[in-house]
């Protein structure tokens, strides 16, 4: 039986042996494609060779993809774990004509593969021509012998490929197992043709013909070849199985997930450890692409596919977080193959433990609000669309995952009235847009690359030099020249100036040319290595073909530079200091300081901020030069440099080598990078670092200041010092005393303040001191009390519940115009009465979400104070029921 690692490096040495370059699987998140969420097929990052906006760097090529279809259009995560070959995360391998070869030499290899290299029987073979692709169907009688029975014409889209109403488009082919005739189903194009007997393994699309208006216009010059094959599924079919799950790859996973929850995949069971081994591999890779789980984007399909995995964890019974204890065996069965995955474990392990973590508080909450939803519909009944969407954005509970539940219930879920709501907040998020500042598309972009070259960057060693102007863009449409006082884009063959890219902001300075002068605004590298230079003219006529001096601002380039060498000095420390499993998030260096975002799962405590800064510091004073070397980007990962996830490298990268480890001979830091950077450590002066907060789920931010800066900072906070002194009329080095003996005297005062308005509230006459009302027969203390917050309710409502002796005490705070509610109850009514139910009751009548706590003690908070009355009103009202 061969092995899914067999059949996938079978698959890529036999189209490199034909000629064809190996190509490591891009990135999940498309580099050259915005409108996608996710790669989601074989071709996508080789789509702008296949248009003509690039130039191939090699005639035909071969890979594995890691694909994803769990959002937009190709979503196919509802049926994952219910179905025999439904995958969140799967792998295309694809062998690629770019103009090369055309359909007799790639059915010719398809054919030979199929039958000679993976051995299957022709006999249960059968293929797919589009309806008037005569070439085709020609092509496969010669090489396959096949009557016409076997080569099955198929009419409409399902074979006929095209990008959309305008581009490349063409016929399809494809290939066909037959699982036998024990399986249901019938052969494409038939009436059972959805049946399982006969499965899709390898599809060919030829691109020969270009569309207009969605009407073919003409044939393209160079056609070329675009294949796929789904490595799961044709390794279900040469392991025998009709399923992806029982390949050898998923009972690995499905074996550790057995042993991890100590329950068996049988039964009900199986669907939630296949749910589980699908949404490992997804969320394993979209983090280690540098994803992460937040509620918008691509952030929110990550959240959703792991959270449907947690709720499938809850389901087999796991009492402890699961998917990061599984995440070993997948390292183990697919790291050889994706070494990015080993590289990114430690990210991989921290992001699913604290996810599920948070997801498990939420969760009871959550089904507490969807019991209520549900307790009164009768059987087929269908959940309100708002609730499913309240559970979303109050709960974190993704639509899949209520629907999930409501399934199992036997219930459905108003999904057009989730939808609507769903849509008015991604129109708010919209208005808050600002958009990129680009104003050419991408296309327009890779079409001027290809026909000028790449821009040379001449700013590592130096801020000024020379350039010739190659093109301009106003308002993204080329033009010859710009005039004073208008804005453009122009593009140099040669620039000092640095594009904004990996998180280094790009150069601002000044550009002079005989008879004329312009101000840089920024520069940005709309495709990785063309400089799009945004200018102002303050002066003449700027046109093609002129000659000017570039000069990037000296000052801001040297405080950019020492910040950015800051940054992966904090970096280097930040792994040091909290673990392996720190990972860059996203930052920001230009001249002003360095900000940096990476994966944690607590704030940093004052010793651990003090340690960072401590290591920095000392690295900076080791003034030890700067290192750069241009390697490939394996020969530099091998080499123990960090590259991001998620990035795309390309076939030379720099290294940059800063410092020596403190307690090794090891370099301190080692990074892919492309900015400028210092030229030894001690050009960075001095490192201070100012704030340190939470900017997402498990994302950290620290913000540094290097250099004067840094210095003006502590002499700012030193200023603040001995204002302070002056205030309390102590020494600089006794005022954190003087503070503590403070906030020591304040802490005293609130605390004779909240007993004072505890005792007001117990004895201060009135109706304080009535009597318990009374209904349904259980015994109520029903108050409103100005002034008192959530934190003091709590003792007032323990003495009015001694006071009660039998039944509910329930109490609403006002302060600031906001509501806290407490509800106690005794213990011996609690089979009546619930405290949780009645403190929700009363939230929601003043305009809350909820409540949280258990039958005898809850609490909760509403928005609207003047409200209170009609809050206990609500309370009375559950009590009468």
């Amino acid at each position: 039986m061969s092995s899914l690692k067999q059949i996938r490096s079978t698959f890529l040495d036999f189209f490199a042996a034909d000629g064809h370059t190996k190509v490591h699987s891009a990135p999940l998140v498309p580099q050259n494609d915005p409108t996608l969420m996710f790669v989601n097929a074989g071709m996508v990052p080789f789509k702008d060779y296949f248009t003509g906006a690039a130039t191939p760097p090699y005639p035909r090529a071969t890979s594995s993809q890691k694909c994803v279809r769990a959002g937009g259009k190709h979503n196919d995560l509802d049926n994952v774990g219910y179905t025999a070959r439904h995958l969140t995360f799967f792998e295309m391998l694809g062998n690629f004509s770019f103009g090369d070869y055309f359909k007799e030499h790639a059915i010719e290899q398809a054919w030979k593969l199929v039958t000679e290299g993976y051995g299957l029987d022709a006999k249960r073979l059968l293929v797919t021509v589009y309806i008037d692709d005569d070439e085709a169907a020609a092509i496969w009688k010669k090489v396959t012998g096949f009557g016409d029975d076997k080569i099955i014409r198929i009419a409409g889209s399902d074979n006929f490929w095209a990008m959309g109403d305008n581009g490349p488009c063409g016929p399809c082919t494809e290939i066909f197992w037959d699982y036998g005739d024990h399986v249901a189903g019938g052969p494409p194009g038939s009436p059972d043709e959805d049946g399982d007997r006969y499965v899709e393994i390898w599809n060919n699309v030829f691109m020969q013909f270009e569309k207009e208006n969605d009407e073919i216009v003409r044939s393209l010059p160079k056609p070329s070849v675009d294949t796929g094959m789904g490595l799961e599924r044709m390794t279900s079919v040469l392991q025998g199985k009709n399923s992806v799950f029982d390949t050898d790859l998923f009972q690995t996973l499905i074996a550790a997930s057995e042993d991890a929850t100590s329950t068996k995949a049988e039964g009900d069971r199986a669907a939630s450890h296949r749910v589980i081994a699908d949404h490992l591999r997804s969320s394993s890779f979209l983090i280690a692409d540098g994803v992460t789980p937040s509620n918008e984007g691509r952030g929110y399909v990550l959240r959703r596919i792991m959270r449907r995995a947690m709720r499938h964890a809850h389901l087999l019974g796991a009492a402890d977080p699961l998917m990061h204890r599984l995440v070993p065996t997948l390292v183990s069965e697919m790291g050889e193959a994706y070494p990015e995955l080993a590289r990114a474990q430690a990210s991989i392990e921290e992001t699913l433990k604290q996810e599920e973590i948070r997801f498990r508080t939420t969760l009871g909450r959550g089904m507490g609000l969807l019991e209520d939803a549900t307790r009164d519909l009768g059987e087929g009944g269908v959940i309100p669309g708002q609730t499913a969407f309240t559970l979303y954005d109050t709960y974190g509970f993704p639509l899949d995952l209520t629907q999930d539940e409501a399934r199992r219930r036997g219930f459905t879920v108003d999904t057009d009235a989730f939808d609507a709501a769903m849509e008015q907040q991604k129109t708010r998020g919209k208005a808050n847009w600002k958009g990129s500042g680009q104003t050419a598309s991408t296309g327009e972009w890779l079409a001027l690359k290809d026909r000028l070259g790449p821009t040379v960057f001449t700013g590592y060693d130096a801020v000024d030099g020379s350039g010739e102007v190659l093109a301009i863009l106003k308002d993204g449409t080329a033009a010859d020249s710009v005039e004073t006082g208008e804005t453009a884009e122009v593009l140099f063959d040669q620039t000092p100036f640095y594009g904004e890219g990996g998180g280094q902001a790009g150069d601002k300075g000044e550009i002079e040319w005989a008879g004329g002068s312009a101000r840089v605004l920024d520069v940005l590298k709309p495709t990785g290595d063309l400089y799009a230079h945004t200018i102002e003219v303050t002066s003449g006529t700027l046109a093609i073909g002129t000659r000017a001096q570039l000069r990037a601002a000296p000052d801001a380039r040297l405080t950019t530079r020492a910040n950015h060498s800051a940054a992966h000095l904090v970096h280097a420390a930040l792994k040091n200091v909290l673990g392996p499993h720190v990972a860059q998030k996203g930052q920001l260096v230009d001249a002003e300081r360095m900000r940096f975002d990476f994966s944690h799962n607590a704030p940093l405590t004052e010793d651990e901020l003090a340690r960072i800064e401590t290591e920095v510091n000392a690295v900076i004073r080791q003034n030890l030069p700067a290192e750069t070397k241009l390697m490939g980007p394996q020969e530099a990962i091998e080499a123990g440099a960090v590259a991001l996830f998620g990035e795309k490298y390309g076939d030379e990268v720099r290294v940059l080598t800063l410092g020596k480890s403190l307690t090794s001979d090891k370099p301190y830091s080692v990074e892919l990078c492309g900015g400028t950077h210092v030229a030894r450590t001690g050009d960075i002066g001095l490192f201070k670092i100012t704030s340190e907060t939470g900017i997402a789920a498990g994302i950290r931010r620290v913000e540094a200041l290097t250099g004067e800066a840094a210095r003006q900072f502590l002499l700012a906070q030193a200023g603040v010092a001995r204002s302070l002194a002056q205030t309390f009329k102590v020494q600089p080095l006794d005022v954190p005393a003087r503070v503590e003996a403070l906030s020591t005297e304040r802490k005293a005062l609130e605390k004779q303040v909240a007993e004072l308005k505890k005792q007001l509230a117990l004895g201060g006459g009135g109706s304080a001191n009535a009597a318990p009302e009374e209904i349904n027969g259980v015994k109520l203390i029903a108050r409103v009390l100005d002034g008192v917050d959530g934190k003091g309710l709590r003792g007032v409502a323990e003495d009015f519940r001694k006071q009660v002796g039998s039944g509910v005490v329930a109490l609403i705070g006002v302060t600031d115009g906001k509501a806290a509610v407490t509800v106690a109850a005794t213990s011996d009514v609690t089979d009546r009465v619930n405290a949780a139910d009645l403190a929700r009751a009363a939230v929601i009548a003043m305009g809350g979400q909820g409540a949280g706590g258990k039958a005898d003690f809850a609490q909760g908070g509403a928005p609207d104070g003047s409200k209170a009355e009609a809050g206990l009103a609500a309370v009375r009202a559950a009590l009468a029921v």
